[in-house]
């Protein structure tokens, strides 16, 4: 199976860091979060990927264009310009990248790159999200229901740590608890090629009428993850990612 991964988005809300680079090349523990998302699905076998490019592309193609050249002993001949790689850590993946348009949106995006898919299904998911889905069960779920569409539900995190009140005696502190127990779609989709006829052109939104389509026609399951999930669209949250990677504590390290 491919997965698509959408990385085109303007990422506002980290206005901060995307003004020079598209969201998905912020960094984490020194790589991109695009790159941990790929260590995701190649720890379960998946290594073809088609990434939507879109705001600042050119960042995410000049990223792996050099990325065997950073991870490599190399030697050069400068006057005849041959390169001979000796070593590499770079792993075994087959990356398409793919120009969707800056201003397109997610269902344009996935639309725009029907071409490279085939017609066998596939995974696809945000360029800014990661977690420690078992992404093999996943798909597994997806082929026994025998839907068109398979997302995943997840708890979003809290954002504030919680008081244990008695009155108002204060009894312990709870560190960030789950939301109120609603769950939302956290990515991590599962499609055949056949949800493409359902997205009109660039202007549909993915999260709009082609799923809801879908839910109306009794075509989209949802594949329940307890685990850790953790979506990037704040510096909060970029920090939070940070010191996890830091502590040696990154649930998402798959791999």
């Amino acid at each position: 199976m491919k997965a698509v991964i959408l990385a085109g988005g303007l990422g506002t809300r980290l206005s901060e860091e995307t003004v020079v680079r598209p969201k998905p090349m912020l960094e984490i523990g020194g790589r991109p979060i695009l790159w941990h998302i790929m260590q995701i699905f190649a720890a379960h076998g998946v290594t073809e990927f088609v990434i939507c490019l879109g705001y600042k592309g050119y960042v995410i193609k000049e990223f792996f264009l050099n990325y065997r050249l950073h991870l490599s002993d190399v030697t050069l001949d400068l006057g005849r310009g041959d390169v001979q790689f000796h070593r590499s850590a770079a792993e075994d993946w087959k990356v398409s990248l793919i120009e969707t348009g800056d201003a397109t949106m997610t269902g344009g995006r996935l639309k725009r790159v029907r071409d490279y898919l085939g017609e066998d299904d596939f995974f696809m998911t945000y360029g800014d999200g990661v977690a420690d889905i078992d992404l093999t069960a996943l798909a597994a779920f997806h082929r026994a229901h025998g839907r068109l569409a398979t997302l995943t539900a997840v708890v979003p995190p809290g954002r504030f740590g919680a008081l244990d009140l008695a009155g108002d005696a204060v009894r312990s502190f709870r560190e960030k608890p789950a939301g109120d127990g609603a769950t939302i779609n956290g990515g991590f989709f599962v499609l055949s090629p056949r949800v493409l006829d359902r997205i009109e052109g660039d202007a549909t939104v993915w999260e709009s009428e082609p799923l809801e389509s879908l839910a109306r026609d009794g075509q989209l399951h949802a594949y329940h993850h307890t685990g850790f999930w953790q979506a990037m669209d704040t510096l909060r949250d970029k920090k939070h990612l940070e010191e996890l990677w830091a502590r040696g504590h990154a649930p998402w390290k798959v791999w």
